[in-house]
């Protein structure tokens, strides 16, 4: 039986050839790159409190596309990959919070199946009897592993957890795992929406699209966790991964009010560095004027507390 394959919106095509994958290549030997900055770890992880709370929201980076985000008493971990490994490159940053630290899970949110943000050992090292919420067409992956409390969602499907309702939506990228199984499973993000209406958008992974503007018109958009890396060369990456001026200008669709910066700092994805994907950022944030405050770079482990800063 034919699998089903999935799309982009508009049916944006990410189709790359071996030789587009030989010239990134051969041009990557031609570059050297300075990848001796790290994003710094957090002094201050106040481990006691992210076990206690039940009731505040925060959001805790703990690296790349991995968060703990708590919300009306609900622990959720989204991308979760503590992997030291990815390819053939080490792990550029150790994880902000030792998996053993992270307090009992109740939801795992994917964004899509590549190993960056799907690992599997990761999530069987989670502690507690999560739900695992997926894209559709990723559930039997789970349950191949032994993990049955999976729901899949198609772009725009909704559920509600108690008091904190999970929101799938549109992104622009692809999806493989294996030879045999690209894009037949989805991709996309995931907004949380808590009891007092706050939320946060968790956009997984994504090139930059006119879909933005519509999540931006259905959402009241609180705190948006934006990729920033893994957008050089941006003739081979543009179409999968924002550069940090499209990061922005995405930011800006949405109509978010924080943004935090993610998916940079911690594997070698691709050609460009920490350092200048944060340089470029902060250098197209004063540009478009935005205030300063709104713009929430995190140390690997620290807590952004909303509340905190109202």
């Amino acid at each position: 039986m034919r699998r089903k394959r999935y799309n982009n919106l508009g049916n944006i095509q990410n189709k790359k050839t071996w030789d587009h994958f030989i010239r990134w290549q051969r041009a990557r030997r031609t570059e050297l790159k300075d990848y001796s900055y790290v994003i710094p770890s957090s002094r201050k992880i106040d481990l006691k409190f992210l076990q206690s709370n039940r009731s505040e929201t925060s959001i805790t980076w703990i690296g790349h596309s991995t968060f703990l985000i708590q919300v009306n008493g609900l622990n959720i971990v989204t991308d979760p990959v503590w992997a030291m490994r990815m390819g053939l490159h080490n792990r550029l940053t150790m994880p902000g919070i030792p998996i053993a630290a992270i307090p009992e899970i109740d939801v795992v949110l994917i964004s899509h199946s590549h190993y960056d943000h799907l690992h599997f050992r990761s999530i069987r090292s989670l502690k507690g009897n999560p739900e695992y919420l997926v894209p559709e067409g990723l559930a039997y992956k789970f349950m191949d592993k032994g993990f049955y409390k999976v729901r899949e969602f198609s772009w725009w499907q909704e559920w509600e957890y108690g008091p904190v309702t999970f929101s799938f939506v549109p992104a622009q990228h692809w999806s493989k795992r294996t030879p045999w199984d690209t894009n037949t499973s989805h991709w996309g993000g995931w907004v949380i929406t808590a009891e007092n209406g706050e939320s946060t958008y968790f956009v997984g992974d994504s090139g930059y699209f006119d879909g933005f503007k519509k999540i931006g018109s259905r959402f009241n958009l609180n705190h948006v966790l934006m990729p920033i890396g893994a957008y050089e060369p941006e003739w081979f990456m543009s179409l999968q991964h924002v550069s940090p001026e499209e990061a922005v200008r995405a930011f800006m669709d949405v109509r978010g009010r924080n943004f935090i910066p993610m998916h940079f700092s911690t594997f070698r994805l691709a050609d460009d560095t920490p350092w200048e994907a944060i340089v470029r950022l902060e250098a197209e944030w004063v540009r478009q004027g935005i205030e300063k405050e709104r713009l929430r770079i995190l140390k690997l482990g620290e807590t952004f507390r909303p509340r905190l800063t109202q």
